[in-house]
């Protein structure tokens, strides 16, 4: 195994399938042009052969699968199929929910049996400003479709002052009445906002507001997390739990084991680092090539890690998923 100073190594692999995406979200694309794929994204064949050299070079155990928009791909029932043969512990994926309905049996019958669900209001109106697309009511069903077949469905809510954080009750109370779980996500200094100091603290809501806000109306304790998990977890006796990913209140780096690999076929070790390593070359040589020269990489990346906390960066979180 690849391991660094700080014990950390390689667990999950987060693999964006498509940068395309049918949403363009304020905090995420700020000019409000759709994403299309680009035009040097790797085949389905070779990011299963990615995920495949990269269980074995690095250890990789879980992965999940993001985009863009993963849904939108017409890669994702030949990944899919590909991914679920590999003996991963668990294949999981991030979706805005707009064609879940419609994807389900897909999703089902390739074995996926945890989603979640980026969702930022309950309001309507207030949905069709902040995403630029897409419909509210079909997204909600698709979460209840899912649900009924027996998924397990996590929310993830970026909380924007300004824009949605009336929204935080009625989220929380929706999902604990539903039985999934809220995860509310800070904003991140990424891309514009890496730049844009003013424009970050005007919309930034911490872990202490959040929690400030939600025990106006509940008590709270915190639960057990994974030691490499990024989110805080609180559990609400009798109801349910919810969490909170405070990359900026509570830094999660030193225990972070998460790699991402780009539709295009490049390796990011953290989102902090505008470091980044191709490896689109290799999947196309016979494993005693590609292992060796993959490694040397995974090497690189591991080492691209922040040693405490997230302190911003230039990637674009819409070109590597979530």
């Amino acid at each position: 195994m690849i391991v660094d100073r700080q014990g950390r190594r390689f667990r999950n692999l987060r693999i964006s399938l498509t940068s395309a995406c049918n949403y363009a979200c304020t905090y995420c694309v700020p000019n409000g042009k759709r994403l299309v794929a680009a035009q040097d994204e790797l085949s389905a064949e070779a990011m299963a052969r990615g995920v495949a050299y990269l269980i074995e070079a690095a250890g990789i155990e879980r992965l999940r699968i993001t985009g863009g928009e993963p849904l939108v791909s017409t890669k994702l029932e030949a990944f899919m199929t590909a991914v679920g043969q590999m003996g991963l512990a668990d294949i999981s994926l991030t979706t805005n929910g707009q064609l879940l309905a419609k994807k389900l049996p897909l999703l089902v019958d390739a074995g996926i049996r945890r989603i979640n669900v980026s969702l930022d209001t309950l309001d309507a109106s207030a949905f069709r400003s902040i995403a630029r697309g897409g419909d509210l009511a079909t997204v909600l069903d698709g979460m209840d479709q899912a649900a009924a077949a027996g998924m397990k469905i996590k929310v993830n809510m970026v909380p924007l002052r300004g824009q949605n954080l009336d929204q935080v009750m009625p989220l929380l109370d929706y999902c604990l009445e539903r039985g999934y779980e809220l995860r509310f996500i800070e904003l991140m200094r990424m891309g514009h906002l890496a730049s844009d100091s003013n424009a970050f603290l005007q919309q930034f809501v911490s872990l202490q507001q959040l929690l400030s806000l939600i025990g106006e109306r509940y008590e709270y304790l915190q639960a057990d997390a994974p030691v490499d998990a990024t989110a805080v977890r609180y559990q609400i006796p009798g109801l349910g739990h919810f969490g909170v990913i405070a990359n900026e209140s509570v830094p999660f780096c030193r225990t972070c084991s998460r790699l991402r690999l780009s539709s295009t076929g490049w390796l990011h070790g953290c989102l902090s680092s505008s470091n980044r390593h191709y490896v689109g070359d290799l999947l196309d040589k016979p494993r005693h090539q590609a292992l060796p020269a993959l490694q040397r990489l995974l090497v690189k990346a591991l080492g691209d890690k922040q040693e405490v906390a997230f302190s911003g960066g230039a990637t674009i979180m819409k070109i590597i998923g979530g």
